[in-house]
């Protein structure tokens, strides 16, 4: 019996079928029997086995257009790499083996050399025959740029085994956003996506591979594969296979929910990764065409490609459904295609009976579901009060900087001096901050914490970047909201990075205090750094100011952003990349960078920065939500996705961020080591990355601190906040109406600056 029944999915697209389809099968059978995947003695796959799986089939569905030469080779790969995962199972995974693992997937980097015509080893066994085939039949059609990325994504695929192997052997379930962040390495959806470049033969432009459009389409594309995936695998995998790595089993431990609850909590999640994609196509591809100036070849192989994505969605699901690999009987998802008055025509309404339902779309999950119409109803300023606080789990003690009180006298006057505190035209002359109001503030406090042992110089100046991006922060918003003038904004965002020259050159005439206190800062920060590690620190801060556009592009359509897109943003919107990397770069841990892109160091650094982002909105939340009318706050974002009462929603935020705590606990003390260890580092490196985890806690530890004892959150405060023209929130600008009866004039005016723009 299945474990639960399927969801009703949301597929927003026909899948359509190849005509090359049997040519496929019979090409990839041969080509499997011939790399030995079906040798009876390995007892993988049999050819009855690989019959019934008919990858054929799948590929036939993910890549329609494909012509017949085309499909096949795309068909040899996705054979191997299911034969890959099997036969790791096999292998690796049932017997526990880390040590032979390790040895196995490090042989079979030699088979993907960026030079197709450089020799490789003498294959041994048929992953290694079939991946040395498939490398040099694909890679010389396409640039070198294309084959990097390839080849990455294909050792991320092989090499994140590893990881689902060490949980297994730990009996650990991960939490949702970590297993979402290794299910994309794991998975091998980013692997498909690439592929699907080569499949529709059009490559995305090299300038813009790395924008956050195109990596966001990447990564709802990947996400919304993968939930797919472990909905329909959950019964072979969990049930018989006894992998941990599936996100119905996630779902059931974090939220302790029955399995059918998970299950359409995953599926929940799938159709809102889908919005996600839609969303980022219509809104953010347009505007990245102009940006960076695509020529029309360039923006059709753009688009080619989001077609070639939205394929391989509908027809994965297609194959899933008919697939014997996988759990598919019955189920929501079996029934009667919602029909749809204005796709009824003739030309797209496609047939319908039997064998057919391949060309019907599903669209009541979309229209119904998370990420959807739903997200765009919120009413803003509403009386929340506020949050209780939870019991923070804080495993790690906080010391004070001896030297905080300086910190605290200088940093508040070097905000007066760059006109933190001046009338501001945008507020009708008021100042955005008062002198009392940022002493309340007290970022020298978390400075204080942050950094417990620097000297006084680079504590002030520590504090002094806190208030100068918590400023910028409050200024965007106040002077770009009310009225959404998102090419304002554009043009005030162009012109910071002018202000950090990494050759320490000229800097134009500041304009506004943002930009006074930036010149000011980077001439004194940057002239000790390296020229990398002003690179590194630059990008950081251009990593967080480049992110208040994603707000306000949400402002403009009134939409609560989807939970995968809030959090990952969410680090960037809060500045944790540059405050780490002030730390990291002040202490000269100017480790190589490939090191800080490793799964261990990436997965240190984003849980502190989840835990830190995630502890921030439940201090924020009334300020946020009653005050200033926003949408990015997780606990909104959790209400919206589950339709829950705010209580609920703030337990859920608490239970997350006490999983990312415990999963840095976990990194530090299992992986950690074993990492010093398979990267051969040496000790000075080992040092200074030791040194910078004690940092991450010491970082931690001062946020909350912070939030426990600033005045920036407390309600008494808040009612005095000047607003810009326009915003009618709950504070006292005159503009407004106040009191009773007064609620439906502030709405008004939030629905119609969201409508008018």
């Amino acid at each position: 019996m299945q474990p639960f029944t399927l969801p009703d999915f949301y597929v927003p697209y026909p899948a359509r079928l190849n005509p090359h389809l049997e040519t496929a099968r019979t090409h990839t059978k041969a080509w499997a029997d011939g790399m030995g995947m079906l040798d009876p003695e390995l007892g993988v796959w049999d050819e009855r086995q690989l019959d019934a799986m008919d990858y054929g089939l799948m590929c036939a569905y993910t890549h329609p257009d494909a012509p017949a030469a085309e499909l096949d080779l795309i068909t040899d790969w996705y054979v191997w790499v299911f034969f890959f995962d099997d036969h790791f199972l096999e292998v690796f995974k049932r017997s526990g083996d880390i040590d032979g693992a390790k040895d196995y997937l490090d042989r079979l980097r030699a088979f993907m050399p960026a030079d197709p015509a450089a020799p490789m080893p003498e294959p041994v066994n048929p992953v290694e025959r079939g991946l040395a085939d498939l490398w040099i039949r694909t890679v010389p059609d396409m640039s070198v740029d294309w084959r990097v990325r390839f080849a990455e994504s294909t050792k991320n695929l092989l090499d994140e085994s590893l990881w689902e192997l060490s949980n297994i052997n730990a009996g650990r379930v991960a939490n949702p956003m970590e297993y979402i962040e290794m299910r994309r390495r794991v998975g091998g959806a980013p692997w498909s996506a690439n592929l699907v470049e080569h499949a529709v033969g059009a490559e995305v432009p090299a300038r813009v591979a790395g924008t956050r459009p195109l990596c966001v389409l990447r990564d709802t594309f990947s996400d919304a594969v993968h939930l797919r995936n472990d909905l329909f695998s959950y019964q072979r995998e969990v049930e018989e296979e006894g992998e941990l790595s599936n996100g119905v089993l996630v779902f059931e431990r974090f939220l302790g929910y029955g399995t059918q609850q998970a299950a359409d909590a995953v599926n929940d999640l799938l159709t809102s990764r889908l919005h996600q994609f839609e969303n980022t196509t219509l809104t953010e591809l347009p505007p990245l065409f102009e940006e960076h100036a695509l020529d029309p070849a360039e923006r059709l192989a753009v688009l080619a490609y989001v077609k070639g994505l939205q394929d391989w969605q509908s027809g994965g699901h297609e194959w899933h459904m008919r697939s014997s690999r996988y759990m598919n009987g019955g189920g929501a998802s079996g029934g009667p295609a919602l029909e749809v008055p204005v796709l009824s025509v003739p030309v797209l309404g496609g047939p319908t009976g039997l064998g057919t339902s391949s060309a019907q779309i599903r669209l009541a999950a979309g229209l119904t579901g998370p990420g959807g119409p739903r997200s765009h109803t919120h009413v803003p300023y509403r009386d929340v009060g506020p949050l209780p606080r939870p019991d923070f789990r804080m495993p790690y003690a906080v010391r004070v900087n001896p030297h905080v009180d300086a910190a605290r006298r200088e940093s508040v006057e070097w905000a007066g001096r760059v006109g933190f505190h001046d009338p501001l035209p945008q507020m009708l002359g008021r100042p955005l901050w008062s002198r009392r109001r940022n002493t309340g503030f007290d970022f020298a406090l978390c400075a204080a914490g942050i950094d417990p042992d620097a000297d006084v110089g680079e504590l002030i100046l520590s504090a002094e970047w806190l208030t100068w991006g918590t400023y910028a922060d409050d200024y965007f918003p106040a002077v770009f909201g009310p009225a959404r003038d998102v090419g304002g904004a554009r043009v005030f965002l162009e012109r910071l990075p002018a202000f950090m020259p990494l050759d320490l050159g000229a800097t134009p005439e500041p304009v506004n205090p943002v930009e006074r206190g930036l010149a000011d800062l980077w001439a004194r920060t940057a002239e000790p750094m390296t020229d990398g590690g002003r690179a590194v620190f630059r990008e950081a801060v251009e990593s967080m100011t480049d992110s208040w556009l994603w707000e306000l592009a949400n402002h403009t359509q009134n939409r609560v952003p989807d939970p995968i897109d809030y959090m990952e943003m969410r680090r960037r919107t809060f500045g944790s990349d540059m405050t780490r990397a002030l730390a990291r770069l002040a202490r000269g841990r100017d480790l190589p960078r490939d090191v800080y892109q490793t799964r261990t160091v990436l997965g240190l650094e984003n849980s502190a920065a989840d835990y830190a982002c995630l502890l921030n909105d439940v201090f924020s939340y009334q300020k946020e939500i009653q005050f200033e009318g926003e949408l990015h706050n997780c606990v909104l974002v959790v209400q919206s996705f589950f339709g829950c009462e705010e209580r609920q929603a703030a337990a859920i935020v608490n239970d997350l961020m006490d999983s990312r705590m415990r999963q840095f606990e976990h990194l530090v003390a299992a992986e950690l080591p074993a990492f010093f260890d398979d990267h051969d580092l040496d000790g000075e490196a080992r040092d200074a990355l030791t040194a910078y985890v004690e940092e991450l806690k010491d970082w931690m530890a001062a946020i909350l601190l912070w939030h426990e004892k600033t005045s920036r959150y407390v309600e008494s405060e808040l009612v005095h906040v000047p607003r810009a023209p326009g915003d009618f929130g709950a504070g006292d600008w005159s503009g407004g109406p106040t009191g009773l009866g007064t609620a439906s004039a502030r709405i008004a005016a939030a629905v119609g600056s969201a409508v008018y723009g």
